[in-house]
């Protein structure tokens, strides 16, 4: 068998449901791939995951897009690439408690954001508050990230970015209630999170075992929508403690109608793609010239 490691964006959560199913159903052995899961909490996110590609630590990272023209655009550039996106469709948001009286984006202004200390994520939020007639003054905070959710909840910040198929399902077993900002609703055409990421050098030469490792995590992402019980349970036997609580019914409700179908898992829309790439350059928040080719490769359909 190969071995191909990828590295997650996080604890394992409803994200990374097709990855845990399609190695415990025996997906991956029957392409006679042998796929080793890296949890971020391994090393408390020392490294990132786009990171551990670069490093040659793994084979694949989940990142938003924003991590791929990074490292496309910085100084000592690396050919990080999407081959795939997990979501067919943006289930992010900025979070706030009600109680804090923030009832939209104009808001922030003042407020403390508490960061993940990604390239353009703090441009991002701060975009969205000027367009909802804010000035887009934050005050950033830059906690350990896997604990920036409870700076939220511990009232050590007023707001930050999470997926509403996971931390929004696991707020419903608190006693807070929360307001929830889109992106879209503020004019940013923001793009796929998360994506399955290689470094594009290594593709040629793994071309087979990468399109076998993507045929058969679709497959697993598929069996998810036919069998939602089988694939909680799975789920629920890989999850960090403090997180099996969490309705994951609820959870997988949400997320699956965002995973695509037999004819559309994985593949990134060029459009959706470029409105994104135009949208940092007029705003100011990437300054050089990018193009799709460098950001998504479809090796799921190419051929041999």
């Amino acid at each position: 068998m190969q071995k191909l490691t990828i590295a997650l964006d996080w604890t394992p959560n409803i994200n990374h449901i097709g990855f845990f199913v399609a190695k415990n159903k025996g997906f991956y052995a029957q392409a006679d791939l042998e796929i080793e899961l890296l949890d971020p909490s391994q090393d408390n996110y020392k490294t990132t995951p786009a990171k551990k590609v670069e490093l040659g630590q793994a084979d694949f990272a989940l990142c938003p897009t924003e991590s791929i023209i990074s490292y496309r655009t910085k100084l000592n550039s690396f050919p990080l690439i999407a081959i795939a996106a997990v979501l067919q469709s943006d289930l992010s948001a900025i979070v706030v408690k009600k109680e804090s009286g923030i009832n939209s984006p104009k808001d922030l202004d003042g407020k403390i954001y508490s960061s993940y200390k990604a390239r353009y994520e703090d441009g991002i939020v701060r975009e969205m508050i000027k367009n909802d007639g804010g000035e887009g003054n934050l005050e950033i905070i830059y906690p350990d990230k896997l604990g920036i959710w409870n700076t939220l909840l511990e009232q050590k910040a007023h707001a930050t970015w999470i997926f509403l198929n996971w931390e929004g399902v696991e707020v419903e077993k608190t006693q807070h209630e929360f307001n929830y900002f889109k992106l879209k609703d503020y004019g940013i055409p923001y793009s796929y999170s998360p994506v399955i990421a290689t470094n594009e050098n290594l593709i040629d030469d793994n071309l087979q075992a990468y399109q076998d490792f993507l045929k058969a995590t679709k497959k697993g992402f598929l069996s998810c929508i036919e069998n939602p019980t089988e694939a909680i349970q799975i789920l629920k036997n890989e999850l960090p403690e403090k997180d099996k609580t969490i309705d994951l019914n609820s959870a997988l409700e949400i997320t699956s109608g965002h995973f695509g179908n037999t004819d559309n898992w994985g593949i990134i829309k060029k459009e959706n793609l470029q409105d994104f790439l135009d949208w940092i350059k007029e705003t100011g928040l990437e300054n050089a010239d990018i193009s799709i080719t460098e950001i998504f490769k479809d090796i799921l359909t190419a051929k041999n």
